[in-house]
């Protein structure tokens, strides 16, 4: 079975460099807003956090959290990060976007 989210070794790097003072989990949520109707939310997390609905799925020195409500949107997505000229951050690649707003932070689906 394919993964719900796949990481890049990139961003798997930025996850564990900036987690390893803020928290034991990766949350990735989906939420109403953004230029394109939905966007994407990434943060660190505290175990407890974590509820008995969420999938949680191990990945090397950490688990990515995702709730039900978001699951479905970011189903087969690949979350990479980037540095350069152009800026740096994180970059979302998902098959289920119709859609997205230039900045790529947010999307749309039909």
């Amino acid at each position: 079975m394919a993964e719900v989210v796949t990481l890049t070794e990139s961003a798997s790097q930025q996850v564990r460099s900036e987690m390893e003072v803020e928290g034991d989990n990766l949350r990735l949520r989906v939420a109403g807003g953004g230029c394109s109707g939905m966007s994407y939310e990434l943060f660190s997390e505290p175990s407890d956090q974590v509820q008995d609905v969420d999938t949680v799925i191990d990945h090397a020195a950490f688990k990515v959290v995702i709730d039900q409500k978001s699951l479905i949107y970011l189903k087969g997505m690949e979350l990479d990060y980037v540095g350069g000229l152009q800026g740096k951050g994180f970059v979302f690649r998902n098959p289920n976007a119709t859609s997205t707003c230039g900045c790529g932070e947010s999307f749309s689906v039909v």
